[in-house]
């Protein structure tokens, strides 16, 4: 790659503010950048770079750069490029998955992988995890597949192999253990491996090679790390030890933004990276690019609350903006009528359904807002749906494509040997997988075995012959051909489209069919250079292990103009001009389960201090005073985050018209009407008498007219709806 020698400094540290420009030229040693929400990190480490390059004339053959998702390692790819003006396609930018499969398939013989070793993505996995545990004749009721999956990736995470783990004379880990390693002798049987082995696997394989670790540290001599706060034990690990004790990273990070510990990320590492690494200078950047200044304040006064904090506060030159705006509803459906209200007001006066995000701590209380969504006409998308390569028919496509350059992919053989449909029944696999676990063979070689030695029925035998050959010819005609005519060819010949078509009438079948083309599409659009991660691999090849490595992101894109809705933890790394903060309940949020610790409690306070500071101009938090959720009926406090927030910053908007009253008057498809139902002047919160069940006290009241009914709980018989018109209800 050339430098550009007319780039000067100033043209580098232009446009950054000072912490910024401080962080960007610092002097090499460990570096910890407190990149506080919205304050420009991603600036910073595309700046750090090309500084690097052009002012410290550093090769970007010795540079690495990590992040956490292919979205973030592509727009710094992209940034760098811009402000650089050429290429970084000799520099290692990528995700930790990325990278170390890099790594796996340059070293694949050192690795003690095969040279066309496939990826396996989280639902092959579980398939493999729940063959081997049916081969060991296990109960799935007794062993559940997941679990068993959970405990393998929650080993791998933290470096341990199945000959580490002591099981103390338990029978559950013993088990586990078991389970653990027969599953990793069938994945290095079928030369597979999973998201969790492509890092440990790429860390031992450097650990145990001591002259390749030492080529690395020489030459990775700068190795800039994002998202620091995110990293497990394992990817901490393979940061260490790569860095050595010669080449001090450059890491960026927010402690207050450490929200994935259920998922194996350890906020330790960034409070403790001063200890691990020595002399280290810290800079923080505290400006806000983002939101207004009484959502900053309202974020800060939030997250002062949680203790051994690094430190930092954020602030704004934009103006403080308008006070954050939180509205006690009576229920969960109030709750949404009121956002979907707000949201009409929003587009009314100019804005667009784009700009707008609802959060809320538990997926299932999107179904509410869904709800009153489609009422109300407004677009929306779940954000974090099904992404295209996870879906079945693209993943059943992918798995014949995988076949053809391994046959000895157990996980593909497995999941398309009768999909579609060609009389090969589950008797027939199953003799199969006997066969293979009896002489330790790949499924391929154990079904050709049992045909040559006639050990099925003929017609078992004559289906499973013309699998093999299928793959076989298949896998012949497409050599000469581009990789948009291997997809088409492998999609055409699998008959994947007539059987979706047959098996998924009308709309569904048709989008199904509509996907299988997008794949030819995406085959079409792929692209790589031979100085890429996919460096020497076929065409085919890299475009499998990109989208292997595309499925295991838990993100999908955001629509185009619908409001998006999204769990807290999705939020991550977004931001919107209008954010609803839903759900703000405690038990709720914060959840039940944390309340009683104190790690817990605060990585929750942590959560909401991300929620808050997704909101650009508005915010508008909303809370109920009873929720059903989970089938329960909830009565909850407001969350104890609210007390946190400062009184100053806050409208708070309380409903001028009873709840009951707000159901038709926010309903499109209710009549506007306020009157007073059924002639009893009954209002929530109201106590009566039943003849039957005593006393209670309104909670909900629904409908007009003979239909209207109302929720009432007694004192002694508990919660019942009852229709007003029959239940004769005197009030106290």
């Amino acid at each position: 790659m050339t430098t550009i020698s007319s780039m000067d400094v100033s043209h580098i540290l232009d446009q950054l503010n000072k912490p910024q420009r401080e962080a960007v030229s610092a002097q090499a040693q460990p570096i910890l950048v407190l990149a506080g929400a919205g304050s420009g990190k991603t600036r910073v480490l595309v700046h750090r770079i090309a500084w690097l390059i052009q002012v410290e004339k550093v090769s970007p053959f010795s540079i690495l750069s990590v992040t956490f998702t292919n979205k973030a390692a592509n727009e710094m790819r992209f940034r760098i490029e811009q402000l650089l003006g050429s290429s970084v396609g000799g520099m290692w930018v990528g995700t930790f998955h990325g990278l170390s499969h890099r790594l796996l398939r340059r070293h694949w013989q050192e690795a003690n992988l095969i040279q066309a070793f496939q990826i396996l993505d989280s639902d092959d996995q579980l398939r493999m995890v729940t063959r081997v545990m049916r081969g060991l004749g296990l109960d799935k009721k007794e062993w559940p597949p997941k679990q068993a999956q959970w405990y393998i990736n929650n080993c791998k995470d933290e470096g341990i192999r199945p000959q580490s783990i002591e099981d103390y004379d338990d029978k559950t880990t013993r088990q586990l253990r078991i389970i653990y390693a027969t599953y990793e002798a069938a994945c290095q049987r079928a030369g597979v491996i999973d998201f969790a082995e492509m890092l440990l696997r790429s860390l031992e394989l450097l650990r145990d090679n001591p002259e390749l670790l030492q080529h690395y540290q020489q030459r990775f001599r700068h190795i800039l790390i994002d998202e620091f706060q995110d990293t497990n034990a394992l990817q901490y690990a393979w940061i260490r030890l790569l860095c050595g004790d010669q080449n001090p990273p450059f890491a960026v990070g927010d402690d207050d933004q450490s929200i994935y510990a259920w998922r194996g990320a350890k906020i330790e590492h960034i409070q403790q990276f001063s200890q691990h690494f020595t002399p280290t200078a810290m800079i923080k950047l505290e400006q806000n690019y983002r939101s207004t200044g009484n959502i900053l304040k309202a974020a800060n006064a939030v997250i002062a609350h949680n203790e051994g904090r690094l430190g930092k506060n954020l602030w704004t030159d934009r103006g403080e903006g308008e006070l954050v705006h939180l509205y006690s509803a009576f229920n969960e459906l109030d709750e949404a009528r009121y956002s979907v209200s707000r949201i009409e007001e929003w587009v009314d006066q100019g804005g667009h359904y784009q700009d707008i995000a609802i959060l809320y701590r538990s997926n299932a209380q999107s179904r509410v807002f869904e709800s009153s969504l489609n009422e109300g006409a407004i677009p929306y998308r779940v954000y974090g749906g099904l992404r295209f390569f996870e879906r079945a028919e693209i993943k059943d496509a992918l798995c014949y494509l995988r076949l053809t350059v391994n046959r000895h992919d157990d996980a593909s053989f497995d999941r398309v040997i009768n999909q579609p449909t060609r009389g090969i029944g589950n008797k027939t696999v199953e003799m199969i997988r006997q066969h293979s676990r009896h002489l330790a063979l790949s499924f391929w070689d154990a079904a050709k075995a049992l045909v040559e030695a006639n050990s099925f029925t003929p017609r078992a035998g004559n289906a499973v012959r013309g699998f093999l050959q299928l793959i076989n010819t298949i896998a012949t005609e497409i050599i000469d051909l581009s990789l948009e005519e291997q997809v088409e060819k492998i999609i055409s010949a699998s008959k994947l489209k007539a059987y979706y078509l047959k098996k998924d009438k009308g709309e569904v079948g048709q989008g199904r069919i509509e996907n299988l083309n997008e794949l030819i599409s995406a085959a079409q659009g792929f692209h790589y250079r031979p100085d890429d991660e996919h460096a020497d691999m076929d065409f085919l090849t890299a475009f499998l292990s990109h989208a292997a490595l595309e499925s295991g992101e838990g993100q999908a894109k955001a629509g185009n103009d619908c409001v998006q809705l999204m769990t807290l933890h999705a939020a991550k790394g977004l931001e919107f001009p209008l954010v609803f903060l839903t759900g703000m309940e405690d038990g709720l949020f914060p959840s039940e389960r944390s309340t009683s610790e104190q790690s817990k409690l605060e990585e929750e306070r942590r959560l909401c201090y991300v929620g808050i500071t997704r909101a650009e101009k508005q915010l508008v938090i909303s809370y109920t005073e009873q929720r059903r959720l989970y089938g329960y009926l909830n009565y909850n406090q407001p969350s104890r985050f609210l007390k946190e927030i400062p009184s100053a910053v806050v409208h708070t908007i309380r409903p001028k018209i009873k709840a009951w009253q707000r159901h038709f008057h926010l309903s499109k498809s209710s009549p506007k009407w306020k009157g007073t139902i059924n002639e009893t002047g009954m209002n929530i919160g109201q106590r009566v008498s039943h003849a039957k069940f005593g006393e209670g006290v309104v909670i909900d009241v629904e409908g007009a007219g003979k239909h209207a009914r109302a929720q009432v709980n007694f004192d002694l018989e508990g919660s019942k709806w009852l229709v007003l018109h029959y239940a004769n209800l005197q009030v106290l």
